[in-house]
């Protein structure tokens, strides 16, 4: 039996073992087993790899998308662009190969819910989760600023910048921050949510609870606000794709 696993810390409230377990028994694969391993160090990966030499793909969640990458032999064109990967590929010969699927999943997430007046966005942190954001933002040829508590370069700006102005302006608001994610709900990215109103987007990457404070709080101004629970749906379709290809 073949095995998949996630990595990361914590891994209190997984995703993806629950997605795949139910998968998996709907769809009668019975070769194949889904595992979560919670490592606090990256530095224990190795012996991970060591101690399951039955080990196909793992993904890769928060904080270790963009570490990650010191440990693995190829990585895909995107992830060397973005610098940060979600899914590993652990191939015939030993050798791991990272991909991002994250960005498949914002992507053909997103591209339902924009209109025309939806021209820049706003990107609410800078760890690897919005690497993939980023990318596919250049994708659609969506304009955009990175929001950071410490902005390092003319393409980041501090939450206190963000004024009606800009909220005018950007018309597209990503949390890629774990802010509100349970069991701390009442966290919300500091923003002028009063400067939302019906032309916005308000899409969080998070999904658990199903509609965060930042998205209450874009709600009740009129923004359309959407959860990640699509985006993480498709982005382990796309890690299935890449997994079940290089099964025996």
């Amino acid at each position: 039996m073949k095995v998949l696993g996630l990595i990361g810390y914590p891994l209190t409230h997984s995703f993806s073992k629950k997605y795949f377990s139910e998968k998996f028994k709907n769809e009668a694969i019975t070769d194949v087993k889904y595992v979560n391993f919670e490592l606090k160090n990256l530095s224990d990966f190795p012996d991970l790899l060591h101690n399951h030499s039955d080990l196909l793909g793992i993904n890769v969640t928060i904080p270790y998308k963009e570490r990650i990458l010191a440990y693995v032999d190829e990585i895909d064109e995107a992830v060397e662009k973005i610098g940060a990967a979600n899914t590993l590929l652990i191939q015939k010969n030993g050798k791991i190969k990272a991909y991002n699927t994250d960005i498949y999943g914002f992507y053909e997430s997103l591209l339902p819910l924009l209109k025309p007046k939806h021209k820049k966005a706003l990107i609410l942190g800078t760890g690897g989760a919005s690497k993939a954001v980023s990318y596919s933002l250049d994708k659609l040829a969506i304009p955009y600023l990175f929001v950071s508590r410490r902005p390092k370069n003319k393409f980041e700006i501090s939450y206190t910048e963000i004024d009606k102005k800009l909220m005018d302006s950007y018309q597209i608001i990503i949390n890629t921050t774990p802010l509100g994610t349970y069991p701390n709900t009442a966290e919300s990215p500091e923003i002028p949510y009063t400067f939302a109103n019906e032309n916005h987007i308000f899409y969080d990457l998070t999904y658990n609870p199903e509609k965060t404070c930042f998205l209450k709080k874009a709600e009740a101004q009129g923004a359309i606000v959407y959860n990640g629970l699509k985006m993480l749906q498709l982005q382990a379709e796309k890690a299935w794709d890449i997994w079940s290809e290089n099964l025996d």
